[in-house]
């Protein structure tokens, strides 16, 4: 049972969607809203509510090609502050991702010892029950 209640999730979802927006843009400003929502498999008004809140925050600052044939063209930019935001959120992510491995690891251990009884057997097929050991010799 998850002690994490649905707003957490919902705030650690839109913090993750924030950092990988931030990833993303960092490598590549000219990608568009459009594509970022296709990448990360969530909807366009998801990434277009991301990006307000990031250009509202300071974070990010969208430049228009004026000069471009397709106007609806953008390059989105990141601020020193959507820098400094991102290096943040990369130490945090990174931080959880060791806490979920590390605990991963101790329930692949956990796991490993439930079946150690059934390590008896070489292999699973040749035990007429594993359940009561009759392991062939």
């Amino acid at each position: 049972m998850s002690l994490v209640s649905p707003l957490q999730k919902l705030a650690g979802f839109q913090e993750e969607i924030q950092f990988e927006v931030l990833r993303r843009l960092h490598k590549t400003p000219q990608t568009s809203q459009r594509m970022l929502a296709k990448d990360l498999g969530v909807g366009l008004g998801t990434i277009n509510f991301c990006f307000q809140a990031l250009i509202e925050k300071g974070l990010v600052k969208m430049h228009n090609f004026n000069q471009s044939k397709n106007k609806l063209r953008y390059a989105y930019w990141l601020t020193p502050a959507g820098v400094l935001e991102k290096s943040k959120l990369t130490s945090e992510f990174l931080r959880r991702k060791v806490a979920d491995y590390e605990a991963l690891q101790v329930e692949i251990e956990v796991l490993k010892a439930e079946m150690s009884p059934m390590n008896d057997c070489l292999c699973l097929e040749d035990c007429v029950s594993p359940l009561e050991n009759d392991c062939p010799p």
